[in-house]
């Protein structure tokens, strides 16, 4: 009997050291159960998808992997810790948990699927079919007097997984609708150095410049907290989705304006999020004061090299997004990265047509590794050195 204990350990050791084979990561079905949106006086709206539409929406298939969270103990505590100069250590409860797999092309191709439909009614001919896996039970923001916030909530089929997809901006150029005037108040906020100042002939969305290039850094933050800022309206969507689930998880993901919001929530809540095309919104979170956890490993950001924004290359009096009143002038990111190189890879050229989501969709629809071993771009840290508006005064 001891002579068969070292060959039970050493073939034992054998099997592990061999089998290589990754577990397999479950995958879960998804289908729209709700749409969500936001009133002209800033009530959160949220319909049910009739039976016989949601039915015959596409299912939508991803895979999840394990995730660390980190969730504050109350939404009590993190509000108060944002009134805070320092970091609680204390205001954090680790708890393991799934989120998607973004290492997977197909996951990255179906989230970026949910963030297009965003965009559209349920009933509309551009709307992306997601499988049998994904259940859209209700929408929100669709109302006819909605012309704020607004998106789908998809629910898997053994409802133990719900996603939350944001809109982000529209333009004029590309359908426009209701939504026009806030989402350029929440760029334009959120985004520019100081409320949208690029130029004297400038009308600003808050009165914070305090000339040559200086800017009040407290009444910028308070520009921050009004009901108009879509935010707040985020934190009012999370509350009501876990309401109606309780024992989900939920997820958040969105394009540009639609996927800065989606990481904020995600910071606030501590769950996934995965946003697209999305200018920085490090700066964004600090002058919220949204309390920082331990990691923000939970949150990822996926862009291409060809689109100026979510590098912050995109201002200036003669760019394009100056020249439609917009100022995106952050680049910093919170969380990882995943970095499309389009513009070595592919040869595309920096443009702001680059920036619509059907861009990043064209290039997750291609079967095939993104480089060797690889399907799709290795996760990747924002740079230390990184600075938002670093030519700008904060008094």
């Amino acid at each position: 009997m001891i002579n068969l204990i070292p060959s039970a350990l050493q073939f034992l050791s054998t099997v592990l050291l061999w089998n290589t084979e990754p577990p397999p990561t479950p995958s879960l079905t998804f289908r729209l159960r709700h749409v969500h949106a936001t009133s002209n006086d800033s009530r959160t709206l949220l319909n049910n998808v009739p039976a016989e539409l949601a039915a015959n929406t596409l299912s939508y298939a991803l895979d999840t992997r394990p995730l660390t969270l980190h969730k504050p103990q109350s939404l009590k505590r993190f509000m108060s810790a944002r009134l805070q100069p320092y970091s609680d250590a204390t205001l954090w409860t680790e708890q393991l948990s799934r989120g998607p797999d973004v290492e997977k092309r197909e996951t990255l191709l179906t989230l970026a699927r949910m963030c297009y439909d965003s965009y559209y009614d349920p009933t509309d001919k551009n709307w992306y079919d997601l499988g049998p896996d994904w259940n859209t039970t209700f929408s929100y923001g669709w109302e006819p007097d909605a012309d704020g916030f607004r998106g789908h909530v998809f629910v898997s089929s053994d409802e133990s997984t719900v996603v939350v997809s944001i809109k982000g901006t529209s333009v004029p150029w590309l359908g426009g609708g209701p939504t026009i005037k806030k989402d350029k108040l929440n760029d334009n906020l959120l985004f520019s150095c100081c409320c949208a100042r690029v130029g004297p002939t400038w009308s600003t969305v808050c009165g914070c410049y305090d000339g040559q290039n200086k800017c009040r850094q407290d009444c910028v933050e308070q520009a921050l907290v009004e009901d108009s800022l879509f935010y707040p309206i985020g934190m009012n969507l999370y509350n009501n989705i876990s309401y109606l689930y309780p024992d989900a998880q939920i997820w958040f993901t969105g394009h540009s304006l639609g996927g800065s919001l989606s990481t904020l929530v995600a910071q606030t809540f501590g769950v996934p999020a995965v946003a697209f095309e999305a200018p920085g919104d490090l700066m964004a979170s600090r002058r919220l004061h949204l309390p920082s956890p331990p990691s923000t490993q939970h949150i990822v950001h996926v862009y291409n090299t060809g689109d100026p924004i979510p590098q912050g290359t995109c201002t200036g009096i003669g760019s394009t997004c100056a020249n439609a009143g917009y100022a995106l002038e952050s680049h910093c990111h919170q969380g990882k990265i995943i970095k499309y190189d389009t513009v070595n890879k592919l040869g595309w050229r920096v443009n702001v047509q680059n920036h619509i989501i059907t861009a990043m969709i064209d290039v997750l629809s291609v079967e095939s590794e993104w480089e060797e071993g690889r399907e799709v771009p290795p996760l990747e840290d924002e740079a230390d050195d990184c600075v938002d508006c670093y030519q700008w005064e904060y008094v």
